[in-house]
This record gives structure tokens, C-alpha cells and sequence, in this order.
């Protein structure tokens, strides 16, 4: 299995952990019952470990979806090199990184590990892109 697929499936994984990491806080401040309930009443603002959670939930699906569209360029196009290999590597240790410092209310160095994570994003889709260049034509 190549590593950039490796990379998706711990992804998948780390994924779950934000689910349930922010469901934990969550049941934590609006109890069992509202969490196996329907959910319909209106709640009180979470508490600020609540909303971070919420946050680094919602942040990790908006680039979970470019991560898994880079991953499947470099398989479609074959090709994967040592700096997709590092991209996928620095973007998915960024986001294991990131969500306990966004937890932790870290401000500036979670910004920057974001944006480590945005430019393995970069890395793995590069090939993609420079491949097209200039060969995409819009009729065929």
C-alpha cells in the first residue's frame, strides 16, 4: 500500500477521534440524556472546551476532503515521489497535532501547524497540477 493511501486510512481514524472527541465534551456539558435524546431542545452556549472541539471538528473535514482528492490525483497519475510521501505525512501529522492544541486553546502555534498541514496539501497535489499544466485543454 502506498503511503499517501496509509496516510487516508490513519486519517479515517483520527476522524473518529474528532466525532467522538467533541461528543464526549459535549455529553460532558449537556449530559446522557441529551445525547441519546433527539436533540430538539435549545441549549446553552457549549463551554469553551466545547466549542474548540466543535471548531477543530469542523476545521479537520475542510481539508480532510482536499487531502483525500490529493491522495487520488497521485494514484490516478502515478505520481507519488518522496515529497508526496513527506506532504501526506507532514498534513496528517498536523492534524493529529492540531486538535489537542485547538483543545487546548494554544493560539498561535496552532496556526501554524495548520498551515504545515495546508502545505502537505501542497506537497501531494504539485505533481498533480504541474502535470496539467499546459497539457488541459478545455475540448479534448
Amino acid at each position: 500500500m502506498r503511503l499517501e493511501i496509509a496516510v487516508l486510512v490513519w486519517s479515517c481514524l483520527l476522524a473518529l477521534v474528532h466525532i467522538f472527541g467533541a461528543a464526549q465534551v459535549k455529553t460532558r456539558q449537556y449530559g446522557p440524556k441529551w445525547n441519546m435524546g433527539a436533540r430538539d431542545e435549545e441549549l446553552p452556549p457549549p463551554a469553551p472546551i466545547v466549542g474548540r472541539m466543535m471548531r477543530a471538528q469542523a476545521n479537520f473535514f475542510e481539508t480532510f476532503p482536499l487531502a483525500i482528492i490529493a491522495v487520488i490525483a497521485l494514484s490516478v497519475t502515478g505520481t507519488q515521489t518522496f515529497w508526496t510521501q513527506l506532504g501526506a505525512l507532514l498534513w496528517l501529522g498536523g492534524r493529529i497535532v492540531y486538535l489537542p492544541l485547538y483543545a487546548a486553546g494554544v493560539p498561535v502555534v496552532r496556526t501554524i501547524v495548520f498551515l504545515i498541514s495546508l502545505v502537505g496539501i501542497l506537497m501531494m497535489l504539485w505533481p498533480s497540477l504541474a502535470m496539467g499544466i499546459g497539457t488541459t485543454t478545455l475540448f479534448g
